[in-house]
């Protein structure tokens, strides 16, 4: 492949006219028939502008499984894996977080149970690929509105905490008048455990006491997703 060069240095930069090509196929809409390791070499190319990033591209495909397991991962992981460094797993780390803003938009800015599905697409594609297990609470105000979107725990591959205390404390600090309790299952099942459900009710239980309604608890799975209020459970 013939080399390009870079205007502002002068210097030759590698790929130059393949990357024209995708730049071209991205702005003039064509960009979704790119495949997945194009994507990924373009958001490196960005931070590593004179190298051939396509043979990275596709070993990080390869090594991650996939793209969304490889925006989804853990920073550290990417940054250790050869030929990536911060810039380069921060070029990746940003269109993670542009997603995550446009999907969430609607749940931040409406009433949650009037957009339910576009918090369910939201939390999906922020948990369903994740490698360990994390708790989320979402605090409502009295007209279902968010008000805060908490992380309250990060664990192994297969647990991690929830306290009863801690969830209602926090609740009554925000001034809470509902929550939604998220976590999500990495063995990819999102059937309820008795644990989860043991915990939910206790949660649920305390908050009638204060005032404080559990919406729902949900569960994320690659397989889709688990409401216990649909299935009963609250």
């Amino acid at each position: 492949m013939a080399k390009g060069h870079d205007m502002q240095s002068g210097l030759p930069r590698h790929g130059s006219g393949h990357r024209a090509r995708l730049q071209h196929r991205i702005l003039t809409g064509q960009g979704h028939g790119l495949h997945d390791h194009e994507l990924v070499e373009y958001l490196i190319a960005l931070a590593i502008p004179r190298r051939d990033t396509k043979p990275l591209a596709k070993q990080l495909i390869e090594e991650f499984g996939s793209f969304s397991r490889l925006l989804v991962s853990d920073a550290d992981a990417l940054v250790n894996f050869p030929g990536m460094g911060e810039t380069s797993v921060a070029a990746l780390k940003i269109v993670q977080v542009a997603g995550l803003r446009l999907i969430s938009e609607p749940a931040r800015t409406q009433p949650i149970l009037s957009t339910w599905q576009a918090l369910l697409d939201y939390l999906r594609a922020d948990m369903a690929q994740l490698a360990h297990e994390r708790v989320r609470v979402l605090h409502l105000d009295s007209k279902n509105r968010l008000i805060r979107d908490e992380l309250v725990s990060q664990g192994s591959i297969d647990q991690a905490a929830l306290y009863t205390r801690e969830v209602i404390k926090r609740a009554l600090a925000l001034g809470s008048a509902a929550i939604i309790l998220v976590h999500n299952h990495p063995s990819g099942d999102s059937t309820p455990s008795r644990q989860d459900i043991a915990i939910t009710k206790d949660i649920c239980a305390a908050g009638r006491t204060l005032g404080i309604t559990v919406h729902d608890h949900i569960i994320i799975g690659k397989d889709g997703h688990t409401s216990f209020r649909s299935k009963g459970l609250i």
